[in-house]
């Protein structure tokens, strides 16, 4: 019986509560690219503690998880220039689009925010043409 959806729907459910309970407990977005972007340009200084906190269990709970619940099987490219440069245009993504999609996915839409629809409907319609233009029209991913 095919159960990986439970681990979907799981992980789904743990990162609205996340975002609930920062908002709730911090008065801000949990905006992943926000949080990191504060402490790059140095305007996050005053809450760098819990920046780091946040980020390092983004890297962390998978890191401790994986070997528990087992290796999710993935069909990512084998082409490390292909990782890097999906890597920078998210980056470059995230800031034109001031957050990403914790941001504007995760908490823009469950607060009916008009631009965190917007924009997460863009990040959608991105992500089906980069599939469709890198995947089927030119074969990399």
């Amino acid at each position: 019986m095919q159960i990986d959806w439970l681990f979907g729907l799981a992980g789904g459910l743990l990162i609205g509560l996340a975002a609930a309970l920062y908002l709730l407990v911090n008065g801000r977005v949990m905006g992943a690219s926000g949080i990191l972007g504060g402490l790059v340009d140095g305007t996050g200084r005053d809450t760098a503690g819990e920046r780091l906190s946040f980020l390092a269990g983004l890297v962390a709970v998978p890191a401790v998880a994986a070997p528990l619940l087992g290796h999710a099987e993935t069909h990512i490219t084998g082409s490390v220039a292909v990782i890097v440069a999906g890597g920078l245009l998210v980056g470059i993504g995230t800031r034109l689009a001031n957050g990403c999609t914790s941001g504007h996915g995760v908490c823009g839409i469950s607060r009916l925010s008009l631009r965190g629809i917007v924009a997460t409907v863009f990040y959608l319609l991105g992500g089906g043409l980069s599939v469709l233009v890198f995947r089927h029209l030119l074969g990399v991913i």
